[in-house]
């Protein structure tokens, strides 16, 4: 199972993503940074993942090997983080096969509306329950695939 944790700008909020990820999840789960930059990546690799790549184009061809992908809300808006989240990582997360677990952090320029804001550590310790949650699930499916119930 591969996790995905998207960011960019200098990657706090990756790191901290990274960090309750790799406190919960069996260590065979491999996290993966993909930062929109060098400094992202390498704060969410001190973190704890297990390796990481940057920019654009590597992301766009990094993202479909995750099973599940968890990042601040602005990963799928263009132009997001100062100009960081470019239209094609926008566009290549948000079509992305995997799970998608957003952060709703409200910018300046775009509100998530609806939704209760919360603290930033609490935000993150949800995502990481619905990540545990969700690739549990899904070992348990391949389980049952591998060995199927005999009649």
């Amino acid at each position: 199972m591969i996790v995905a944790v998207v960011d960019g700008m200098g990657g706090g909020i990756g790191a901290q993503i990274v960090a309750q990820l790799r406190q919960r999840l069996p260590r065979d789960v491999e996290i993966l940074a993909l930062g929109t930059n060098a400094i992202a990546t390498d704060r969410m690799i001190q973190a704890g993942a297990n390796r990481g790549a940057s920019g654009p184009n590597a992301i766009r061809v990094s993202i479909n090997l995750a099973d599940v992908i968890v990042g601040p809300i602005g990963v799928v808006v263009p132009n997001a983080m100062l100009g960081e989240i470019t239209p094609d990582i926008a566009e290549a997360v948000a079509c992305a096969r995997g799970a998608k677990f957003l952060l709703p952090i409200s910018k300046a320029h775009f509100y998530v509306i609806g939704v209760e804001r919360q603290p930033l550590a609490r935000l993150i310790e949800t995502a990481a329950e619905h990540v545990q949650q969700t690739l549990a699930a899904k070992e348990k499916n391949l389980r049952h695939l591998e060995h199927p119930p005999t009649e």
